[in-house]
């Protein structure tokens, strides 16, 4: 119950607002199917008195005792709830002081019982004080619970009039209706400091936000959703289904790994909750199959990786292995070769002409094969050298050659941009490319190399375009908050960009192009300067940025991590994360302009994110206002690399 399901099943546990018998009752949600189930610690209708006689003193105990169940059972089985009569903060000060003491000790009850999870409800936007004091808890060593924030989707109809006409709003200029509560929660995690062991739990409602809402309550931490019997529908047979809407984003919870549970009474069949468990585990086994893609990145998801950088470090054969699985990249070079060598060998010269075609970086060969498997598939003759300056993987090559190859092959232990080449190429093929297309220094290289190549010779690929979009994700700004390496300026690590399988996170923005590079080219100034200007849609807050890249290998075959333009099932590249120091909010009348510079010295080359040198200086436009914001100073050792050609 600790932690969300990883299997295929769902778990699921059912909201009960008073339990009289403890262990009977998890007896019987089990028997239903039920994995866990979510109670008051401290009878719901007991207000305790904490501050005046003689109620203050009264003796006995003020709740059941834990021995009511074993240890184990309360580790993994219950989930605890705030008493729902708590208003820690009530404008009424004896409300308020009372209910500060019943706080602490549900908390410190709780975490005596070693309950997995404690859940906590938010009413509205005001709850500094609760933020307080739950942080004081979990500074004060209490290390074992995590605290799901129970937040509905959209305020009850009730509410709605009275929130809008009469309340004033705290963190944004306007808060539309369905985005409400959405506030309520971003408030409250600003107070608790981004906290890792606060997460939330949605409650859906009938209403449903809109398209956008959802998009951006799905970039939060969610660890559970909670469905009230009442969203429910019947079908013809009398059985519980929900409609389509409805069904969107349970499929999109099932993709965060959420737990779900069930409150209220049961309305259909007899009464009987199986019918629910059975509904919610019938869309489970039928949404969409995941892709080639999705499988691969499976455990990858939000996993923060270091940039490779394989001009100044060797890979590894284990690195090699899992690039060369990928089923398209490999492909797409083949076909872009193929179409390549039918354009410059005419059929009455296909036996005469030989193309000289270097394959530059062939690390343990994949491009020579897909180079060969191109001139069979047109029918044309090649003389390939395969460059590699990793000595490691120059041993497979000659492996390759002597076993496979032949004389057609000749393996060269180089540096590229070092190379005296016997004689120019007509085709030069690279897989230099990073996650934002040139932060692997393919321009670099490239540049270093196009000394060799003829006056008509081509380049595959031939150009490559990085793409940026601003994104939120408070489990991504946790992850990176969370580095720390010994002897390092605790903030280093926001001053690194990462490659990671975003999932857990909201697109604020289509991501817009950056910096583009192509090859052969006249000019081999590879500094770069980019602002970028993006619109944001709704009330968010930023975190960073992704980095996607899009390249063209020759004529119209591509390879793309674009959301929108990705080669479906390539896996070989995952996106880039640049984060910022500080959180920014925005406001759905903001603009953001983020400006990136690419700087070569001559001995390393950088990225810049603000004042000092990747350079990310953030500016936000609301209505008349103008101020500038600056988030993140990235210092230039970011992505220094071994000292290019020049």
């Amino acid at each position: 119950m600790a932690s969300a399901s990883t299997g295929s099943r769902v778990s699921c546990g059912r909201d009960l607002n008073c339990v009289p018998e403890v262990a009977d009752t998890l007896a019987a949600v089990a028997k239903l199917g039920f994995d866990f189930i979510c109670m008051p610690l401290f009878h719901p209708r007991f207000r305790r008195e904490f501050e005046i006689e003689p109620a203050k003193s009264r003796p006995g105990a003020q709740t059941r005792s834990d021995l009511l169940l074993c240890g184990r059972d309360w580790n993994t089985l219950v989930v605890g709830k705030l008493s729902p009569w708590i208003s820690a903060d009530s404008e009424f000060e004896t409300d308020r002081r009372n209910s500060e003491a019943a706080l602490v000790q549900e908390l410190n009850f709780s975490a005596y019982l070693g309950l997995p999870v404690f859940m906590i409800p938010l009413k509205g936007p005001h709850n500094a004080n609760l933020a307080r004091l739950l942080l004081n808890h979990i500074h004060n060593g209490h290390h074992t619970s995590n605290f799901w924030i129970r937040v509905p989707l959209m305020t009850s109809e009730d509410m709605r009039e009275d929130l809008i006409e009469n309340e004033p709003t705290t963190c944004f200029d306007e808060i539309s209706v369905d985005e409400k509560t959405w506030g309520w929660w971003h408030s409250f995690r600003n107070l608790c400091d981004y906290n890792k062991r606060i997460c939330l739990a949605i409650e859906v409602g009938a209403d449903i936000p809109s398209d956008a809402v959802i998009d951006k309550w799905l970039g939060e931490p969610i660890k559970a959703a909670i469905l009230p019997t009442s969203i429910f529908l019947t079908n013809k047979k009398g059985f519980p289904v929900l409609s389509k809407a409805h069904q969107r984003i349970i499929f999109r919870l099932f993709k965060l790994e959420a737990q779900f549970i069930f409150t209220g009474t049961s309305r259909h069949t007899e009464k009987d909750f199986r019918s629910y468990l059975q509904y919610l585990e019938y869309l489970n086994q039928n949404r969409p199959a995941p892709n080639a893609y999705e499988l691969f990145a499976k455990g990858y998801e939000d996993y923060l990786q270091s940039p490779l950088q394989p001009l100044m470090d060797n890979l590894d054969s284990q690195t090699y292995e899992v690039f060369e699985k990928d089923p398209v990249k490999y492909s797409q070079y083949q076909q872009a070769v193929y179409r390549c060598l039918l354009d410059r060998v005419p059929e009455e010269q296909k036996d005469t002409n030989v193309q000289v075609v270097m394959v530059l970086g062939a690390g343990r060969g994949p491009l020579v094969n897909a180079s060969l498997r191109a001139a069979r598939q047109a029918d044309r003759k090649l003389r390939v050298y395969a460059v590699e300056k990793n000595p490691n993987a120059v041993v497979t090559l000659e492996n390759w050659r002597f076993e496979e190859w032949g004389d057609q092959v000749t393996v060269v232990s180089c540096d590229m941009r070092e190379w005296a080449a016997p004689e120019k190429a007509d085709i030069i093929v690279s897989e230099l490319l990073g996650s934002f297309g040139d932060n692997e220094l393919s321009p670099e290289c490239l540049d270093g190399a196009q000394h060799f190549l003829k006056d008509d010779g081509v380049s595959i690929p031939c150009s490559y375009t990085s793409f940026v979009a601003p994104l939120s994700s408070s489990k991504l700004y946790n992850e990176v908050r969370g580095c720390r390496e010994r002897d390092k300026d605790p903030e280093c690590h926001f001053e690194t960009p990462y490659v990671v399988r975003l999932h857990n996170f909201h697109q604020l923005a289509d991501p817009k192009p950056c910096f583009t590079f192509t090859h052969p080219t006249t000019d081999m100034n590879n500094n770069r300067y980019r602002c970028l200007r993006f619109s944001v849609g709704c009330n968010s807050v930023l975190h960073g940025f992704a980095g996607y890249f899009e390249t063209t290998l020759y004529k119209d075959v591509m390879l793309s991590i674009k959301p929108d333009t990705h080669s479906p099932g390539m896996f070989s590249w995952f996106p880039i994360l640049f984060p910022l120091k500080q959180p920014i909010s925005l406001s759905r009348d903001d603009n953001i302009a983020v400006q990136f510079w690419r700087s070569n010295n001559g001995k390393k080359v950088w990225h810049l994110h603000t004042e000092k040198t990747l350079l990310i200086s953030v500016r936000l436009t609301h209505a008349n206002k103008y101020n500038t914001v600056i988030s993140s100073i990235w210092s230039e050792s970011f992505w220094a690399s071994n000292p290019p050609v020049t």
